[in-house]
C-alpha cells in the first residue's frame, strides 16, 4: 500500500507545483496579465482531462502487462524534455495571438510530463483496487498533496528559491517520480494475477444512468468555472501574483480533500443554507460597485463563497459516486467538467462576452444547480432555492445593466475588458477609459478644455513636474524632448508634448491604442511627434538601440495589478540604457494595496541611482479634476531634484522593512503588500 500512496503523493505534489513555477516564468512575457494564469489553468485542466482519458482507456482496453509497458515507456520518453525551462524563442513579438502562444509554449515545455502526472492518480488507484478495498481515499490523499504544493509555493518556495532554480529542482523531483511510478507499476503487475475482487470483480455491475453521468460533468464544471471566474476577478483588480492564484485554487482543492476523505465532512443540511448565504453575499458585492475595492471585505467573501459552493458541488458529487469498477470513467468525467468550466472562462468569455460578466453567470448557474439538487428534499428548500435564483439573477442583471448602460464603447480581448463612458462633474463632462474597474485616463469633452492633461497627469503630479524640469535642460541645449512611455491609456501624457518634442508610447493591448485614437484626442491634438509601438514595453525596448530619452515612464499597471517584470533590476538596467545623460525614469506607484516606492528605492540603490517620491493628492475643487498620485523619479544625476518645481515637493523614500532587490529570477510581491 505504501508504494501506491507515495507515488500518488509525489505525482500530485509535482502536478500542482509546476503550475505556478511555469506561469511565473512566462508571466513577464505577456505583460503580467491576469489572463496568463487563466490560460494556464485552461491548459492544465484539459491536459488533466487527457491524462484521465488515457488512464481510463489503458485500464479498460489493455491487459495489466500492456498497461505497464506503455506507461513505463512514456515515462522514459518524458525525461527527455527536462528541465522545464521556458525557451526564449517563445517570447511574443506583439503580433501573434497570446493565448495560442502560451498554449504552444506550455505544450512544448511541460506537456508530456504533466500529461503523465495527471494520469497517475486514476491509473494507480485502478492498480490499487485490484488488490485492496475502495481507492477513493487515495483521491483525497492526492488532493492533499496538491494542496501542500500550492501552500508551499508562496510561503516558502517563491520566497527562497529563484525561478530558474525552481524549475531545475522540480525536474529532479519528476525524475524521482518516474522511478517511483515504475515501481508501483511493477507492484500492480504482480498483484494483478491474484486479484479476485476490487475493480475486476465489480465489472458486472450495471452502468450508471445518463443523469448520473451528466451530474459527474456539470457539478465539477460549475466549481471549476467559479474557481477561474473568481481568480480572474481578484487578479485583475488586485494583483496578478501567485498568492492570489493560489488562494482560490487551495480552497478548491481543500473541498476535494474533505469531500472524498470519506469521513462525512459534507453535510447537506448544513451546506444548503450556507450556500444560499454565500451566493447572496457574492452577488451583492458584485452588484455594488462601491464595494469593489474594499479589499478586507471582497477577498474573504469571495474566498469563503468559493469554498462553500465547491463543497456543495463536490459533496453532491461524492453522494453519487460509482463503485470502483467505474473509477476511471468517473474521474475522466469529473476532469471533463473541470476542463469545460475553465474553457468557458478562459476562452469563451473573452471571445463572446463584451465585459467581465462570467462571474455573474457562474453565480446564477450555481444557484440553479443548488435548487435542482435540493428540490426533492422539501418544499421550503425548493422555495428558498427559487428565491436564491431570483436574487442572484437580479443582482447579476443589475451589474451587467449598469456596466452596459453607461458605456459608449466596450471592447475585450486577452489582455483586458475596456470601456469608455462620459461622466458629468462640477468642472464639466469628462470621458473616461476604464479597465476592469480602474480609470486609465480621462479627458474633458468640451473642445476648449480637452487639451488639459487631467486625472493622474495634472500639472502638480510627479511626472508632469519631471517633464517640466527636464524641458528646461532641453531648451538650454536648443532641442526638443524625447519621452518614452510604457503604457498608453487614453494618451493623456501626449498633452505635455511641445513643438519639437517626440513622445513614443509602448502599449501591449492594440485595443487600448484603438480607443486612445478614436475616443480621445490627446494623441492627434499633441504638438509633439507621436510614435506608437504595439507589444510589451520591456520586450520592445530590448529589441531596439538606445533611444536617448530625456524621460522614460513606466505606467503599464493594468487595474491595480502589477506587471512585476517592469520592476526588476534587469528592467531598471534596460531603462537606464535608453536614457540620455541626466535623464529620469518615472514609475507610477499609485496603488491601493501595494507599497511599491520602497521596491523602486532598493532597485535604484543597487544600481547607484537616486530615487525620490512625489506624492500629490489634490483637495477641494482640484480633486474634481486631478487624481491623487504617487510617482517615483529615478536618475543618476541627483541635481535634477533641485530643479524648480521639483525641489519643493520631492521627498526621501522611507524603507520601513527589509526586502529583496527584485530580479527577473527572484521577486516576491508579498513584500510590498500594505
Amino acid at each position: 500500500m505504501l508504494v501506491y500512496a507515495l507515488t500518488i503523493t509525489l505525482s500530485a505534489f509535482l502536478l500542482f507545483l509546476v503550475q505556478p513555477i511555469i506561469a511565473k516564468q512566462i508571466l513577464p512575457w505577456f505583460g503580467g496579465s491576469s489572463a496568463v494564469w487563466t490560460t494556464c489553468v485552461f491548459f492544465f485542466q484539459f491536459l488533466l482531462l487527457a491524462g484521465y482519458a488515457y488512464a481510463h482507456a489503458v485500464v479498460r482496453f489493455l491487459s495489466p502487462r500492456a498497461q505497464i509497458l506503455v506507461h513505463v515507456a512514456l515515462l522514459a520518453v518524458s525525461l527527455a524534455v527536462l528541465p522545464i525551462v521556458a525557451g526564449v524563442d517563445w517570447k511574443p513579438t506583439g503580433e501573434e495571438n497570446p493565448s495560442l502562444r502560451i498554449l504552444g509554449l506550455l505544450l512544448a515545455t511541460v506537456g508530456l510530463p504533466y500529461f503523465l502526472l495527471s494520469s497517475t492518480s486514476p491509473l494507480v488507484q485502478a492498480w490499487y483496487s485490484r488488490r485492496f478495498d475502495s481507492p477513493y481515499r487515495l483521491f483525497a490523499l492526492s488532493n492533499l498533496a496538491s494542496l501542500a504544493a500550492l501552500l508551499a509555493y508562496p510561503v516558502a518556495i517563491e520566497q527562497w528559491i529563484a525561478t530558474r532554480a525552481q524549475a531545475l529542482v522540480w525536474s529532479w523531483g519528476y525524475a524521482a517520480f518516474a522511478i517511483a511510478c515504475g515501481i508501483a507499476a511493477l507492484a500492480g503487475l504482480r498483484s494483478a494475477s491474484g486479484a479476485s475482487g476490487g475493480a475486476q470483480g465489480a465489472m458486472s455491475e450495471s452502468a450508471p444512468s445518463l443523469g448520473d453521468r451528466l451530474q459527474w460533468v456539470l457539478l465539477p464544471a460549475i466549481a471549476s468555472y467559479l474557481l477561474l471566474a473568481i481568480t480572474y476577478h481578484l487578479t485583475q483588480n488586485v494583483a496578478s501574483i501567485p498568492f492570489l492564484w493560489v488562494l482560490p485554487l487551495t480552497l478548491y482543492l481543500l473541498t476535494f480533500i474533505l469531500c472524498f476523505d470519506g469521513r462525512g465532512w459534507y453535510r447537506r443540511g448544513l451546506f444548503f443554507p450556507v450556500s444560499v448565504i454565500a451566493l447572496g453575499a457574492m452577488a451583492w458585492i458584485l452588484h455594488d460597485f462601491e464595494l469593489t475595492h474594499m479589499l478586507k471585505l471582497v477577498i474573504p467573501v469571495y474566498a469563503i463563497g468559493l469554498f462553500v459552493i465547491c463543497m456543495f458541488c463536490h459533496g453532491e458529487l461524492v453522494l453519487i459516486k460509482p463503485a470502483p469498477s467505474r473509477l476511471t470513467e468517473f474521474y475522466m468525467l469529473i476532469s471533463l467538467g473541470g476542463a469545460l468550466g475553465s474553457l468557458a472562462v478562459s476562452v469563451m468569455a473573452p471571445t463572446f462576452l463584451p465585459g467581465d460578466f462570467e462571474l455573474s453567470g457562474g453565480l446564477v448557474l450555481a444557484a440553479i444547480a443548488l435548487t435542482l439538487r435540493f428540490r426533492g428534499t422539501s418544499r421550503i428548500a425548493f422555495a428558498v432555492g427559487l428565491a436564491t435564483i431570483a436574487f442572484v439573477g437580479w443582482a447579476s442583471y443589475s451589474y451587467i445593466h449598469e456596466f452596459l448602460s453607461e458605456a459608449r464603447v466596450i471592447k475585450r480581448n486577452f489582455y483586458s475588458s475596456l470601456r469608455t463612458y462620459d461622466e458629468d462633474r462640477e468642472s464639466g463632462q469628462v470621458r473616461k477609459l476604464i479597465h476592469g474597474s480602474i480609470n486609465h485616463g480621462s479627458q474633458f469633452t468640451a473642445p476648449e478644455k480637452r487639451g488639459m492633461p487631467i486625472g493622474y497627469f495634472g500639472p502638480t503630479s510627479g511626472i508632469a513636474r519631471g517633464i517640466e524640469a527636464l524641458r528646461e535642460r532641453a531648451k538650454a541645449e536648443n532641442r526638443g524632448m524625447r519621452v518614452g512611455v510604457v503604457g498608453l491609456g487614453a494618451g493623456v501624457l501626449a498633452a505635455w508634448g511641445r513643438d519639437g518634442d517626440s513622445y513614443h508610447f509602448y502599449e501591449i493591448n492594440p485595443q487600448v491604442i484603438d480607443l486612445a485614437q478614436t475616443e480621445f484626442t490627446y494623441l492627434k491634438d499633441s504638438k509633439a511627434k507621436i510614435e506608437l509601438t504595439v507589444g510589451d514595453g520591456r520586450l520592445a525596448l530590448e529589441a531596439v538601440k538606445p533611444q536617448q530619452f530625456d524621460l522614460l515612464a513606466a505606467d503599464a499597471f493594468s487595474s491595480d495589478s502589477v506587471p512585476m517584470h517592469l520592476l526588476t533590476r534587469e528592467a531598471m538596467q534596460l531603462y537606464v540604457s535608453h536614457l540620455r545623460p541626466g535623464g529620469v525614469i518615472v514609475f507610477n506607484v499609485t496603488n491601493r494595496y501595494l507599497d511599491l516606492a520602497p521596491v523602486v528605492k532598493r532597485l535604484a540603490d543597487a544600481l547607484g541611482l537616486h530615487a525620490r517620491l512625489v506624492s500629490d493628492w489634490p483637495e477641494g475643487k482640484a480633486y474634481d479634476i486631478y487624481a491623487g498620485t504617487d510617482f517615483v523619479l529615478v536618475s543618476a544625476d541627483p541635481t535634477i531634484f533641485k530643479a524648480k518645481g521639483l525641489a519643493e515637493v520631492v521627498t526621501e523614500i522611507e524603507v520601513k522593512r527589509r526586502g529583496s532587490v527584485w530580479t527577473d529570477d527572484f521577486n516576491n510581491l508579498l513584500e510590498a503588500i500594505k
